[in-house]
């Protein structure tokens, strides 16, 4: 999915210009102990899973440190320094003085940080994510929603989004263990007539189970879930 993103146009190109920012710090010792004294140390490569997801916390950093990667390339140091008269170096630095390239960067982390939540969440050991996944994403997409002011900011990203999850994440499982989950179910009772979290939830009882006496228990035992019964089970 965020690869899938990182491929639109005006992303792709913003990520290429950060990437070769970073690339041309890290491949000269003077810059990068430039960099080094202007951030206090801290660095701007964080290594992730997936290249894409390192290339994000990648941004995420840069845009922590735009202050000073900005008084880096414009420091007396910087300009005395060989590599600033260099084809590269005016490139990066290009780059670096470039109000769009911090705009679209501010973008970027705005589509992609709910999306790297989930996507956290889905890998995490911590959490059983299948009870969670279809809330969450939910919720990233209202996030998104609430980071614009215009739906054309995020109409592509969305329909990236929609067909993944289609495709890859969205599954009668997700719905089920949704509806099942208290936390979610309890605070909205409206869930019940979600059409598309019951037939995800009845796929499964009848996927799973294949016998009407059995489902015929289940039915009725989420009767008094709904109800929010504290007993459930034949031992009740």
């Amino acid at each position: 999915m965020l690869e899938d993103i990182g491929k639109m146009p005006n992303i792709k190109k913003t990520i290429q210009r950060a990437i070769s920012l970073v690339g041309f710090i890290y491949n000269h010792t003077s810059t990068l102990s430039m960099l080094r004294f202007f951030t206090g140390g801290r660095e701007l490569v964080r290594h992730a899973i997936t290249r894409f997801a390192t290339s994000y916390l990648s941004l995420e950093r840069i845009h922590q440190e735009k202050t000073n990667i900005r008084k880096m390339f414009v420091s007396e140091e910087w300009n005395e320094n060989k590599l600033s008269k260099d084809a590269k170096g005016k490139e990066v630095t290009k780059t670096v003085l470039m109000p769009s390239f911090w705009k679209n960067v501010v973008y970027i982390l705005k589509v992609m940080a709910p999306l790297v939540k989930v996507l956290r969440l889905v890998d995490s050991e911590k959490k059983p994510a299948m009870g969670y996944i279809y809330e969450a994403m939910d919720k990233a997409k209202e996030t998104i929603m609430k980071s614009f002011k215009n739906e054309s900011k995020y109409k592509d990203v969305f329909a990236i989004i929609d067909k993944r999850w289609d495709i890859q994440l969205h599954r009668p499982l997700h719905a089920a263990g949704h509806f099942l989950n208290p936390e979610f179910f309890y605070a909205n009772p409206q869930m019940e007539f979600n059409g598309e979290i019951i037939r995800g939830l009845y796929y499964c009882i009848n996927k799973l189970l294949g016998d009407l006496e059995m489902e015929k228990t289940v039915h009725k035992e989420l009767a008094h879930y709904k109800v929010q019964v504290v007993c459930l089970g034949p031992q009740c």
